[in-house]
C-alpha cells in the first residue's frame, strides 16, 4: 500500500481553526494589516492545536538537519510531510497561507520540544531580549 494514501478522516485539518487568521490574509488583499494582527492570530491557531505558540520553542532546539529540512520544504513536501505526521495544510482555497509556520510546529511535536520547560527557557530569553534594550524597565507578559 502506498504510503502516500492517507485517510482524509484521520488527519487534522489545520484550516478548521485558522478559519479568523485565513479571513485576515483576504482582508490584507483591501487593507494594510499589521503584521503582529497575523502574529497573535498565527498563534491563537498553534495554542488550540499543540498548546504551544512558535515563541514557545527556541530555534537552537532544532538540529542543523532540521533546519535544512524546513529551509527546502515546498509547499509539495510540505502536504506530505503534515499529512505523515497526522495533519493536513489544505483549505477550501487551497494550501494554507502559513503552511511553512505550521510545518514548524509539526515538526517541533514530532522532535518532542513542546514541553514545558523549553516554553519556560524561550520566554526567559525572550524577556532577556526585551530587558536588554534601552529604555525598557520591565515586561508584562500575559500568561
Amino acid at each position: 500500500m502506498s504510503t502516500i494514501a492517507f485517510d482524509q478522516f484521520a488527519l487534522t485539518r489545520i484550516a478548521d481553526f485558522a478559519r479568523s487568521l485565513s479571513r485576515l490574509h483576504q482582508a490584507a488583499r483591501r487593507q494594510r494589516i499589521d503584521d503582529d494582527q497575523f502574529d497573535r492570530e498565527f498563534n491563537a491557531v498553534c495554542q488550540s492545536i499543540w498548546g504551544y505558540t512558535i515563541d514557545d520553542i527556541s530555534d537552537d532546539l532544532f538540529s542543523v538537519e532540521d533546519h535544512h529540512f524546513l529551509d527546502t520544504l515546498d509547499e509539495a513536501h510540505a502536504r506530505i510531510f503534515a499529512a505523515e505526521q497526522g495533519y493536513d495544510l489544505v483549505s477550501e482555497t487551497g494550501m494554507l497561507t502559513d503552511w511553512w509556520g505550521f510545518c514548524w510546529m509539526i515538526l517541533a511535536e514530532k522532535r518532542g520540544l513542546l514541553t514545558a520547560e523549553n516554553r519556560a527557557a524561550a520566554r526567559a530569553a525572550i524577556e532577556e531580549k526585551y530587558l536588554a534594550a534601552p529604555n525598557v524597565i520591565g515586561v508584562i507578559i500575559g500568561r
